[in-house]
């Protein structure tokens, strides 16, 4: 995807393994916030915990502001929501490995 490493989990539990293999390549943690068995908050809980830098892109059905004020996400957090084009989700990518809040 437009120059990009691309490695694929299907829930959290294999996020973590797939990191643990490629930990030296990830920079970017794209998520759903929700998912079956971790959620996307705590997926990234635990990878900010093994990699300070990681950047986290959250992304979900359902709006940023609702998915904040019901406390699922803190304030801030990079946020995309569904359904999004390529090419947002390519701007969106930039934007967070850059360190542009547009929030």
């Amino acid at each position: 995807m437009n120059g990009y490493i691309v490695h694929t989990a299907e829930n959290g539990a294999e996020a973590l393994r797939v990191y643990e293999s490629y930990k030296d390549e990830i920079n970017l943690l794209i998520s759903d916030v929700a998912m079956p068995q971790m959620g996307g908050a705590t997926l990234a809980q635990q990878l900010i915990r093994l990699n300070p830098e990681i950047k986290v892109l959250f992304m979900s059905g359902y709006t940023n502001q609702g998915i904040v004020l019901g406390g699922t996400l803190e304030p801030g957090a990079h946020f995309l929501q569904k359904p999004f084009t390529p090419s947002s989700l390519a701007q969106k990518v930039r934007e967070v490995l850059d360190g542009v809040r547009n929030e």
